[in-house]
């Protein structure tokens, strides 16, 4: 018979699971035991890390990743990074260990007493199998629910003796040979209902969200709104994890504003707006106003009901976004309308000193391979990256949904693990590259490539630009003299450097991009908020 651990693994392997990350403690060593040689255990040195680089793994590789953290202290310290991957929509099975059986109701030391309670409600659902022999049958269920729309973390306590207790071989062969395909298609009515709006509106507009290049919609977006002649605007930034559809394309008109006011003097003169695959909307900060331009009409496709339902304008089609799109582009007529007028060229300004983080991706623009991946988490410059370079592939972009810091240096480790044959850059301001400073160990350790980017503005840039919205005045906290990232960097013995001028820069972003090691490159730039 086999144990529950022998049952647990042969049940990754049927779901090509053997990619593992965590970050071992004592509960979770009769997991690890005799840990088999076609399994990958990647280290990180904290649990926020862990998560982070098992969320970026799971985005780009597309499947369930299986992320192990130690008991209660080791999911505490994870619980930020869940929260992100809960936004992002990162299907992960997210294990910890949990105190033998016979101690849990003393609570001996490291007992998790209210495991399942601990990560909510960041996880679609939390569980700690009553008996040993429960415990793949559980996992399974997991893997279900984590790939199941919306996708997301699901969660498992395993008490540590459970893994060596014999289960039923049987039973557990059928669990791990099941498969639960969960795309659905859109109502046929509906997607017929919509066919015909967007044939009889005088002015429709896509809003193009992340969940198109996570579901593989990516060329039946750019085909219906080719057809259809539709001007596309990206979902607002804080909220758009990922890229819907191609920034360098003649309809591509920019990122929608994060809030209410500005959203609808976006879109006036729009009759109908076509929101596919985001929510209706990622607002943030406040800037009260009507929530649609006068005379517009609203309709979302999503495959998250509670999107769907939270929604407070508009009507909602809940379904797979790429199967929707297909069933529309196969219903719709071919629009006779003009295209909009495309977006200007960008333009990166004068060289400064400091150079301007528009200069400085401006620069990174001129030597991004075409198949490169971005990892992004410098607030403050968010809108000049995406701007300057234009990116116009699928699995191009990656951002932390969630808003919580520490996403961006972990899940670019994860990416690259799962996309080794695309170059990675990921792109940080200092104060972000602080959160998940240990993955750099991380990326050393497994010989992980990825371009580590820092801005350095010596600020919160970001949070000074809320505090001027918000009309804060005198708030502490938002300076960070005296940060070298390079240096700490250079500490987890990543080559590193930091550059001053554009033509340095330029030779410094050609020589990492592509050797095949992981490189830092810090960047002294100008402060504020830079949109183009």
């Amino acid at each position: 018979m086999p144990t529950a651990r022998e049952a647990s693994l042969d049940l990754f392997r049927e779901h090509g699971m053997t990619t593992v990350f965590g970050n071992p403690g004592s509960t979770e060593l009769p997991m690890l035991a005799e840990f088999p040689d076609d399994f990958r255990y990647v280290l990180g040195l904290q649990e926020a890390v862990v998560v982070g680089m098992a969320d970026g793994y799971a985005q780009a590789s597309g499947g369930v990743t299986h992320v192990n953290l130690h008991t209660a202290p080791g999911v505490g310290n994870a619980m930020g990074a869940i929260f992100n991957a809960q936004a992002n929509k990162s299907p992960l099975l997210v294990t910890a260990g949990q105190q033998v059986r016979a101690q849990i109701t003393m609570q001996a030391n490291l007992t998790n007493r209210d495991a399942t309670r601990v990560p909510h409600p960041f996880v679609k659902w939390s569980f700690e199998a009553p008996r040993a022999e429960d415990v793949p049958l559980a996992l399974a269920r997991g893997i279900h629910l984590a790939s199941a729309p919306p996708k997301g973390p699901a969660f498992v306590s395993v008490p540590m003796d459970d893994w060596n207790r014999e289960v039923d071989a049987t039973e557990a062969g059928l669990v791990a040979a099941r498969r639960v395909e969960t795309r659905a298609g859109a109502d046929p009515g509906a997607v017929t209902e919509l066919a015909r709006r967007l044939e009889a509106a005088e002015s429709p507009v896509m809003i193009a969200g992340p969940e198109i290049d996570a579901a593989g919609g990516w060329d039946a977006a750019i085909a219906l709104a080719e057809r259809q002649m539709l001007p596309v605007f990206a979902s607002p930034a804080p909220g758009g994890g990922r890229i819907g559809f191609p920034e360098g394309h003649p309809l591509f008109q920019g990122i929608l504003p994060p809030a209410i006011g500005p959203v609808a003097e976006t879109l006036k003169g729009r009759d109908l707006v076509l929101v596919v695959g985001s929510s209706v909307f990622p607002y943030y900060p406040h800037i009260p106003g009507p929530l649609l331009p006068a005379g517009a009409e609203l309709v979302q496709i999503t495959s998250d009901p509670d999107e769907a339902a939270r929604a407070p304008m508009g009507d909602a089609i809940v379904a797979d976004v790429a199967l929707a799109l297909a069933a529309v582009l196969a219903e719709v007529g071919e629009a006779s309308r003009a295209g909009p007028t495309p977006l200007p060229e960008a333009v990166a300004g004068e060289a400064t000193d400091p150079l301007t983080p528009t200069m400085v991706h401006n620069t990174l623009a001129g030597v991004f391979p075409e198949d490169g991946i971005v990892v992004l988490e410098s607030p403050s410059s968010t809108l000049a990256l995406r701007n300057q370079l234009r990116l116009s592939a699928p699995g191009s972009y990656y951002f932390g949904a969630g808003g919580g810091l520490g996403f961006g240096l972990a899940a670019a480790i994860g990416v690259q693990l799962a996309q080794p044959e695309r170059p990675v850059v990921c792109v940080l301001g200092e104060g972000s590259a602080q959160y998940a400073i240990t993955g750099l160990w991380s990326a050393v350790a497994y010989e992980v490539p990825v371009t580590f980017l820092v801005l350095r503005n010596s600020e919160y840039a970001i949070l000074k630009w809320f505090a001027d919205i918000e009309e804060v005045k005198g708030a502490p906290g938002l300076d960070l003299p005296s940060v070298d990232t390079a240096e700490v960097a250079a500490g987890y013995g990543v080559a590193s450097e930091q550059v001053g001028e554009r033509e340095a820069l330029h030779e410094a972003l050609k020589g990492a991009i592509g050797s095949g090691k992981p490189q830092l490159i810090e960047v002294p730039v100008a402060s504020g908020m830079h949109l183009f």
